[in-house]
């Protein structure tokens, strides 16, 4: 992307405990925008949170503290998320998927020699 540039976020709420293929999903899902040369992509995990459910996942709880919320953003032109979304309806099976306008600001960093 250069330097500044229009893009898009989207953003993957899953749960930690979330398989595909045998392989955790946020790690089989980061591969894949690899794999696929997307500009950036990044997991969060988050320390509580809910869903459609109304079921709290909360580190305070021990029994669902091995389920907690990951949110995945991945950011890269339009030409290239519209690309992978329908990639993601076979192997995102329960969440929620999230897209925004977002403006690239790219800072590179200067080698010291």
């Amino acid at each position: 992307m250069e330097k500044e540039s229009e893009a898009v976020l989207l953003r993957i709420f899953i749960g930690e405990s979330d398989m595909f293929q045998g392989k955790p999903l946020h790690k089989y899902l980061l591969e894949l925008f690899k794999k696929e040369g997307l500009a950036g992509a990044t997991v969060l995990r988050a320390v509580s949170g809910y869903g459609k459910t109304s079921r709290l996942h909360t580190t305070s709880v021990l029994r669902l503290s091995t389920d907690l919320p990951l949110v995945i953003e991945v950011a890269d032109k339009k030409e290239k998320i519209e690309a992978i979304k329908p990639k993601l309806d076979g192997i995102i099976n329960g969440g929620l998927i999230t897209e925004e306008k977002i403006r690239v600001i790219y800072y590179e960093g200067k080698n010291s020699s």
